[in-house]
């Protein structure tokens, strides 16, 4: 199973092509919307969002409300396209003032502008940014939201929060159930589980925009119901855990990842940090903790898959950095673009789709997926024969 997106930031969309869903998934546009929308929620965003209201269109591989088992096709507009048809139209034309006024030669720090103009040869680095900006992640959203999507029918829950923003780390982050942290997280601006954190977490905010500044964060995604065994530890290329590490990093902004216990199994004994085995007739095997987060030698263990993300802040700032004119060589303030003072209760929601693709593209990898049904047989013989091994 895999996923192509294309589009740039103020085009005329964004657009994503599946390929390798089994036939007879259940599948509308809602499905997909309910996503979008959470994608563009979050204490901290910029006016974009006011703009756009993101909605899928599916244009291939579903009928009547079942996929076919042939790609999937699935569009996004953007609505902020009016306004940039002549800066960013197709068709060629001849250059005028105004198109001169518009190019970008600052390339911001932090930003993939001035390494993104290097490698395509790029001199007006808007052809750069317009593409390599976070507005990608809406059909990632999109594509993640599909694979949700099949892992509820085989019976596999995701979900996500934020459990720090600009130093203000979440305390009580002990939920009862997936459902009740999916719940807490909806309810929140910031996405935080605790209460009194997402209150500072929003103070702090709104301190860094009236700066002029940005802060980054850290988020969780939890995923429950994966039966055992999912991954390999025969080769380094499919190892899933690696597979998910990979996932969190491509994401716009993020620097950083861990499972379970994370770096804070450097701090720790060896007893301190593996996860005891148990058994019981009701549940085969499980473990008495999950420090190592769901993952032994690469592959599921049954146990609640616990991933995070570090995300930094956003490069662009109101106060920009120095960066140099690539033109004229001289050194100037950076160009600035619309951006969000602090985007990490939405980058939870991209974050969460990232990992859900990447659990959905192993399970159709390793079992028979040509038909949903015979899918679910089949995982659901899996968690059997994991029980009784």
């Amino acid at each position: 199973m895999r996923y192509l997106t294309a589009g740039e930031s103020h085009g005329p969309a964004l657009t994503t092509i599946i390929e390798g869903l089994p036939a007879g998934l259940p599948l509308t546009a809602e499905d997909i919307n309910t996503d979008l929308a959470r994608r563009q929620k979050g204490y901290g965003r910029g006016r974009r969002m006011q703009i756009e209201k993101d909605r899928a269109v599916i244009s291939a591989g579903v009928r009547h409300g079942f996929t076919l088992g042939s790609p999937v096709a699935l569009t996004v507009e953007n609505k902020d396209w009016t306004h940039w048809t002549k800066i960013m139209g197709i068709e060629p034309r001849t250059e005028d003032a105004e198109e001169v006024k518009r190019r970008v030669t600052r390339p911001r720090p932090g930003h993939a502008d001035l390494v993104g103009g290097i490698k395509y040869g790029h001199r007006d680095m808007r052809n750069v940014l317009e593409r390599s900006s976070a507005r990608e992640t809406t059909v990632r959203v999109a594509a993640g939201a599909v694979a949700k999507k099949l892992l509820k029918e085989l019976g596999i829950e995701v979900a996500s929060h934020v459990l720090e923003i600009g130093g203000v780390r979440a305390e009580h982050t002990q939920y009862r159930s997936l459902e009740d942290l999916r719940e807490k997280a909806e309810a929140s601006p910031v996405r935080c589980y605790d209460d009194e954190a997402a209150q500072k977490m929003m103070e702090a905010i709104d301190e860094a925009k009236k700066k002029g500044d940005s802060i980054g964060g850290i988020v969780e995604v939890v995923a429950t119901g994966m039966p055992a065994g999912v991954g390999s530890y025969v080769h380094y290329d499919r190892k899933l855990d690696a597979k998910l590490a990979h996932a969190i990093v491509s994401i716009n902004a993020f620097k950083g990842v861990e499972f379970g216990l994370g770096f804070e199994m450097a701090h720790r004994f060896g007893s301190e940090v593996h996860d005891e085995i148990i058994w019981s007739e009701a549940e085969g095997y499980t473990r008495k903790t999950n420090r190592l987060g769901g993952f032994e030698g690469g592959m599921t263990t049954g146990m609640p898959i616990v991933v995070r993300g570090v995300m930094k802040p956003i490069p662009t700032l109101y106060k920009p950095l120095q960066s140099v004119d690539i033109e004229t060589k001289e050194p100037f303030a950076a160009s600035i673009e619309r951006s969000d003072s602090c985007a990490v209760p939405a980058a939870s929601v991209v974050a969460e789709a990232a990992v859900a693709w990447e659990l959905a593209e192993a399970i159709v990898g390793q079992f028979y997926s040509d038909r949903m049904d015979v899918l679910k047989q089949t995982v659901d013989a899996q968690r059997e024969y994991g029980r009784l091994f």
